[in-house]
């Protein structure tokens, strides 16, 4: 009996890291000499870290430039630069086009994290 038991407890606990949903994550698609991507620089990524929305959905930089990573190949940043998509569990759930100033910025992805079912603990 005690076997059975000490087998369960592990197949379940092998199991829970597989069928855990993965948090949010925000997307940067960005490219060099994009204007409005250094403002986003200037404004909101060095207090982003700190924020309830990063804890949710934490920042995460594409150069568009470079090679797309093999779990985005799915999504299509568009033409405009920035461009900010929110992704769980490997599907687009929002996205921010371009870079709407500080005044907005956290507002759209709050928006777009209730909708997920993902908001910040302090909205």
């Amino acid at each position: 009996m005690n076997r059975i038991a000490v087998w369960l407890a592990l197949t379940v606990g092998l199991a829970l890291p597989v069928t855990a949903s993965r948090a949010a994550e925000l997307i940067m698609f960005e490219g060099p000499g994009c204007a409005w991507c250094a403002r986003f620089n200037a404004e909101i990524a060095p207090i982003y870290g700190n924020t309830d929305e990063s804890r949710a959905a934490p920042l995460r930089r594409v150069d568009l430039n470079s090679p797309r990573p093999a779990d985005l190949a799915g999504i299509d940043p568009g033409p405009f630069t920035p461009t900010f998509v929110v992704v769980q569990e490997g599907r687009e759930i929002g996205r921010i086009r371009g870079y709407p100033g500080d005044a907005f910025f956290f507002g759209l992805l709050d928006r777009i994290l209730s909708n997920a079912g993902s908001e910040p603990k302090g909205s």
